[in-house]
């Protein structure tokens, strides 16, 4: 077995880091507003000796940490943003609502309070290694915000922040430990406004031009289209502007928000552009004027098996921590109380936190990743660790109820020993690090990445669209 002795400092480290997950747990922010919880990240960066590079691509809330010279130059990847609508008290067994400081209902119903620090955790493990050895490599954490809704790295990764990487690795909360070898979907994400006339709709219904009805007829338009696109894609919707509360009045103004999804972007794109026809016809139907906004893409993820299966050894060298058994009877509860509905729980064995077997099949999840857009710029691998009790469906208030429990910073913890030991392969066997490149290289093409969001367009928070 390898020599991982440099990985102690992240036991060392097991309050502070604690601490930080849960002071992020208890700040939760959306996308691109992350200030309390990015000011934290960077704060315990220049604390470890990290050089500091903020405002990354002109966002506010993205960010960068760097430790050491020369190549190979490895990318460790964090998020810490949260979710609206899934504010919860920490430690319960039903569902509890609780508003936060500032009154927002936010949660953090994706673990990211988690997988930000323990990236973090795995980038000082580099950084002990560096320092001990003296080797040359160079480890750079990003501070990523707006992966919910936003694509934060997508935007990052259009104005060339990772271009300068040989490798990056992340890591996501989840109910297994294991790695993650399944694709996921490319999306856009547009906004349709309708503009049409307002009038009153009893006395002079016919003066009027109802962007609400515009509205209406896109979505029937885009329902009838969903019989003839290929199956794995997806559309929705949601109607972010109604035109008001007076059933009286002809609404003047609608809006309604669109994500698409498919398989590549290019597939993406196609769909794009029906949807947009069906958005001109809805216009058309109704003598209203149609315009939209492109808010964000995403690129689908490019696996990379060279390193999927370097990571698969480590984490059977690495054995994760057996959870305790308080842990087990808080998980057993929240099963018996409140996933007994999800075909996936397992009341007798709630935390699958042993290392499942590499999978060999490379499916497809249905959901969308913006480390999709740092896997065509250069080779990425990710994990997954059992942070969740078995069955817990993510963007869920029962994952919020789970980010302050020991095992989850456990799973954390293991999840930055495990990115931290691949990042020191990376750096030290040049074969490993070689064919990772090689197959990075077939598989995205001789084009490259080319980014799907246009280059006029800027990151906006959720409260802003």
């Amino acid at each position: 077995m390898k020599d991982y002795s440099y990985l102690s400092v992240i036991d060392e480290k097991k309050d502070w880091l604690d601490s930080l997950m849960d002071s992020i747990w208890e700040t939760p922010e959306l996308a691109f507003t992350e200030y309390q919880s990015a000011r934290t990240l960077k704060l315990a960066l220049r604390s470890e000796g990290f050089t500091l590079e903020e405002n990354l691509a002109g966002i506010e809330t993205a960010f960068s940490g760097r430790y050491g010279r020369g190549k190979p130059v490895i990318g460790i990847l964090g998020e810490f943003d949260a979710l609206s609508g899934l504010g919860q008290e920490a430690g319960a067994v039903c569902a509890k609502p609780v508003a936060n400081k500032d009154g927002s209902t936010n949660g953090h119903g994706c673990g990211h309070n988690l997988l930000g620090v323990g990236s973090l955790g795995a980038a000082i493990a580099v950084k002990n290694y560096l320092q001990t050895t003296k080797k040359s490599g160079t480890v750079i954490y990003f501070g990523c915000p707006g992966e919910e809704g936003g694509s934060g790295k997508a935007f990052l990764a259009r104005d060339g922040v990772f271009d300068e990487l040989d490798a990056a690795l992340c890591w996501h909360p989840e109910c297994v430990t294991e790695v993650r070898t399944d694709g996921s979907l490319a999306n856009m994400q547009i906004l349709y406004k309708f503009d049409g006339k307002a009038a009153h709709a009893a006395a002079a219904p016919y003066e009027g031009r109802s962007a609400l009805d515009a509205v209406e007829l896109m979505n029937i338009g885009v329902n009838f289209l969903r019989e003839h696109m290929i199956p794995v894609a997806r559309v929705h919707y949601a109607i972010t502007d109604a035109g008001g509360q007076s059933p009286n009045v002809v609404q003047p103004h609608a809006e309604v928000l669109y994500l698409i999804r498919a398989p590549r972007n290019d597939l993406v794109q196609e769909l794009y552009e029906r949807v947009n026809d069906i958005a001109r016809g809805a216009a058309l139907m109704t003598g209203t004027k149609e315009k939209h906004e492109f808010i964000k893409a995403c690129s689908n993820l490019v696996l990379n098996e060279t390193m999927q299966r370097d990571l698969q050894r480590i984490m059977t060298e690495i054995t994760p921590p057996e959870p305790s058994e308080d842990d087990v009877a808080y998980a057993r509860e929240l099963t018996e109380k409140s996933l007994r509905k999800n075909p996936l729980m397992d009341p007798e064995h709630p935390l699958h936190w042993q290392t499942n077997p590499y999978h060999e099949d490379f499916s497809m999840r249905f959901g969308s990743t913006d480390v999709g857009d740092v896997s065509w710029v250069c080779p990425t691998a990710q994990i997954r660790t059992a942070t969740w009790t078995f069955g817990t469906p993510g963007h869920t208030w029962q994952v919020t109820a789970q980010g302050k429990t020991e095992n989850a910073h456990a799973m954390a913890r293991y999840a930055a020993k495990v990115l931290a030991a691949e990042a020191v392969e990376l750096m030290t066997d040049p074969d490993l690090l070689q064919k990772a490149k090689e197959e990075y290289r077939q598989k995205v093409g001789e084009k490259g990445y080319e980014p799907p969001i246009p280059r006029g367009v800027r990151p906006r928070a959720i409260t802003d669209i």
